[in-house]
Formats: structure tokens, sequence, C-alpha cells
């Protein structure tokens, strides 16, 4: 049989692998999670809509004039904005971020944008991490967020404790998306433990909104903090239901392509190779 008549049935073998690989590990397991769970309250529910438009916000360039608005605009006051963070003031530690406080829900929010695909930095946070690399209070977390919640706290902590001070009673609330509603559980988990840099804030006045998380911390973490840690998922949403690690999933992502892309490149030039038989 020749090597040019193998390589459709090579490529074709290592289609259905691939595909058979991401049925297992990405969609089959982790889809009922959520099964037995009771349905949220009215209360409970009331602020994720204006977290989600909190979030929102990060991504525009002028408040006063947005450009990505949806219709009623983000529901936010541009004067009550505290500061505002790009990828130039994090240096890639961590992505960019809003500080707002919500004087109509008496909220210190401090809300994250989701991954930026065009930003290595994302990336390198993203892929920072090994099973059992990092471990937090008992359990283990993911290395890269966990770094880049450290530095965000270290860089505002100072001012959260200040607006804490003015505020008193308000609430302190991390929110965010995607990639960032991995920094914000991680940051999460670092507030609750330092939270004498806070002003001694109360434990029951922190919380946590993670729109779309990865699964970025062990179980036992996810449930001894379960009254802080707040995750959204929008029913079957793939990445926060599989079980599969964030990284590998971009990896694969990046990786599968270039090999089917790589072989398909190469079958011209493979079809007019002279006809050999290999014999064993």
């Amino acid at each position: 049989m020749s090597i040019a008549c193998c390589l459709p049935v090579v490529e074709c073998v290592y289609c259905l692998a691939c595909a058979r690989w991401a049925c297992q590990h990405c969609f089959h397991t982790g889809g009922y999670d959520s099964e037995t769970w009771g349905l949220a309250s009215p209360n409970e529910f009331e602020p994720v809509p204006r977290l989600c438009r909190l979030i929102l916000a990060v991504y525009e360039d002028d408040l006063e004039h947005p450009q990505w608005a949806p219709p009623g605009g983000y529901g936010i006051e541009p004067r009550w904005v505290v500061h505002r963070k790009t990828y130039e003031h994090t240096g890639g530690h961590a992505p960019t971020y809003l500080l707002y406080v919500d004087h109509h829900h008496s909220d210190v929010v401090l809300a994250v944008r989701g991954m930026n695909m065009a930003k290595e930095s994302d990336y390198a946070v993203l892929l920072d991490n090994s099973l059992g690399q990092r471990r937090f209070d008992g359990g283990y977390v993911h290395n890269g967020l966990l770094k880049a919640a450290e530095w965000l706290f270290d860089a505002e902590c100072d001012v959260l404790r200040d607006l804490l001070e003015r505020n008193p009673g308000y609430t302190l609330t991390f929110a965010g998306h995607s990639l960032g509603s991995g920094v914000v559980a991680m940051l999460a988990l670092v507030a609750v433990h330092n939270r004498d840099r806070l002003g001694g804030v109360e434990r029951k006045r922190v919380r946590c909104f993670a729109m779309a998380p990865a699964r970025c911390m062990s179980l036992n973490l996810a449930v001894r903090y379960a009254d802080v840690i707040n995750s959204v998922i929008l029913q079957d949403d793939f990445l926060p239901r599989t079980d599969t690690p964030l990284e590998d999933v971009f990896k694969s992502l990046v990786w599968v392509p270039d090999v089917v892309l790589c072989i398909q490149l190469a079958m011209p030039f493979m079809w007019k190779v002279p006809y050999r038989h290999v014999y064993t």
C-alpha cells in the first residue's frame, strides 16, 4: 500500500480521535453539576445584570461617549468611576479593570474584563499553570490567575480600604467575565485572607460574581468559599462546565488546527511522490 494512499486514512483517524477526545472531556462530563441546585431568589440574582453591564463598560475607551452600550446604556455614573487601568498600567500582570463606587446600591465594585485575544499577556496569565503547582489555604488554585490577583490586590488594596472607610457599610464586590472571572475568584480568596489590609472589613461584606468562570480552584476551596464566590453560568456554557483545564483547551485550539493544516498542505506534494510499496 502506498504512503500517499495512507495519508487520507491517517488524517481521518487523527481527526476522529480528536473529536472523540473533545466529546469525552469537554461535553460529556461536568454537564450536570447544577442539576440538583435550587433556584436563585430575586434578591440573590439582582446584582447580576447590573454587574454584567459594569464589566462590559470596562471595554469602553470613553464612558462619556460609549460605543458598545446596550439599549439604555450601562446604567452607571461616569463621575463615580474611581479609575480605570489599561494594559499600559497593569504591564500585562492582569487584564484591564475598572474601580467604581455604586452609591445607588452601596457597593464598591472592582470589575475585570474578559480575555483579550490580541494580548499575549492574557495568554501568559492563562497558560501559567500545571496541576498541583500552586497551593492555597489547603487546596489548589490556578497559578497564573492567582499571581494576577495578587498583583491586582497589592495595586488596589490601599484605594479599596480608603473607599470602604469613607463609605461605611458598603459591600466590596469583585466582578469579572471569562479570564476576568478567574482573576476575581482568586482576588476574593486573597481579599478574605487579607481583610486586615482592607481595614478589617467583615467577610460577609466581601462578594465575588464570576460570569462564565473557568474551573480555577479545587473542590474543597469552592465549597469553603461558596458564601463569597457566586458563579454565573448561562445554561450549558462550554468552558465553565468542562472538566478539562482551561489552559489545555486553549492549547488544543492552537495546536490541533496547526497539525491538520500541515497535513493538508503536505497532501499535494505527497500525492506526487513516486509509487512505492511499503512491505512489513
